[in-house]
């Protein structure tokens, strides 16, 4: 009995030594593997943005408490900010938290003083916007008397002369963009990026060369949305200024989307010039429209020759989308005025180096979105 009893004291003694030993074995040889494989930073693993902000708030917290209250993780030093990776967030923006990112800007203007809540009196919905020289001066404001306080005005100088509008009360609280010697939609490419102008339900960019007599800005809007107009224009009074039967106005209706041309010019009655077209005089966008047609734009065809055909693009359907509003018509009227900022060349007017680059810069769009197109369709059937 008694050497029974000893041998069991003598078997739990081992087993006790045994554990002990295996234990300091493991943690012995874990502290050498941990130390001899190199570091690895959660930001560089390409987790959910759920994922990896817990993880690394969770981690964060261990080293250091949380803030008190109405304290910034910035008063906490640099072991205090969490390391945050939203990859959802806008490109450039993934290490801000999504809470304090404003992706999106508008052209409202504000005061230097006061409370910011209280700058704006009134909030336009429609921005207008006009490429101008100081010889236009009473065709624009005739035309900016036609949109009401819902519309802001954005002018821009090609002739560098903006102080000479001053002596019109709307033009203090217009918006003007002064550079010299470009064209509309160069302007247009630069400063109408649709991040900017997203607070604006519709966008028009027009020509200085247009008479309004007949026209109205709210009563214009009302029918974009009666016939659900994404890309749209003014009817144009039928003169020497008219190219396209689209866009000629019609007497006899509030609205046209389609038409027809002559013989031979449309090769499908739903693709322009019979539908889904307007000319790039007066165009009008929606917000998500033109979303879309700001791409279109090339940096360098500064003109925009060619956009009126590939505008369909756009919107879908378009032939559905894009027309013409009838009753609130306009005429053009066929001022070259930019033309007199070209340069004489080779013994030619300044105009017509103008419209020699128009022309051409017509055939180069043409030959980029037929390349476009084809690489497009390569790729697809590649894949």
């Amino acid at each position: 009995m008694v050497t029974v009893h000893r041998s069991g004291v003598g078997k739990k003694s081992n087993d006790s030594a045994r554990l002990i030993f295996t234990t300091t074995l493991g943690a012995v040889f874990g502290f050498f593997i941990g130390v001899s494989l190199p570091a690895v930073s959660l930001t560089k693993i390409r987790f959910p943005s759920s994922i990896i902000t817990s993880l690394d708030v969770a981690f964060t917290e261990l080293r250091r408490p949380n803030p008190p209250p109405n304290r910034s993780l910035e008063d906490e030093g640099s072991e205090g900010v969490p390391k945050i990776y939203v990859p959802t967030n806008p490109r450039g923006a993934e290490t801000l938290p999504p809470g304090i990112i404003v992706p999106q800007s508008d052209l409202y203007l504000r005061r230097l003083w006061g409370e910011p809540s209280a700058d704006l009196k009134t909030t336009p919905k429609y921005l207008v916007s006009f490429t101008v020289g100081i010889n236009q001066k009473k065709n624009i404001d005739a035309a900016v008397k036609k949109f009401s306080e819902n519309f802001a005005i954005l002018l821009f100088h090609y002739d560098g002369r903006t102080s000479e509008w001053d002596e019109f009360e709307w033009s203090k609280r217009a918006i003007h963009v002064s550079v010299k010697r470009q064209a509309k939609w160069w302007y247009a490419k630069r400063f109408l990026h649709p991040d900017i102008v997203a607070a604006y339900e519709y966008i028009f960019i027009w020509d200085e060369d247009l008479g309004v007599e007949h026209f109205d800005g709210e009563k214009y809007i009302q029918l974009v949305k009666k016939y659900g107009l994404e890309i749209s224009q003014p009817g144009l009074e039928p003169n020497n200024g008219l190219t396209w039967e689209m866009t000629k106005r019609r007497g006899d209706r509030e609205a046209h989307k389609d038409t027809e041309e002559k013989p031979g010019w449309c090769s499908d009655p739903h693709l322009p010039p019979c539908a889904a077209f307007v000319e790039i005089m007066a165009p009008v966008f929606s917000r998500e429209a033109w979303r879309c047609a700001w791409h279109l734009i090339q940096n360098d065809l500064v003109h925009g020759w060619g956009l009126d055909f590939a505008l369909r693009r756009c919107v879908e359907p378009a032939h559905e989308k894009i027309g013409v509003v009838d009753s609130q018509w306009i005429v053009h009227q066929v001022i070259p005025s930019l033309g007199s900022q070209g340069d004489p060349e080779d013994g030619k007017a300044p105009w017509e180096g103008v419209r020699t680059r128009c022309k051409n810069e017509w055939a180069e769009f043409q030959a980029r979105l037929l390349g476009a197109d084809q690489a497009y369709l390569s790729q697809r059937g590649r894949g």
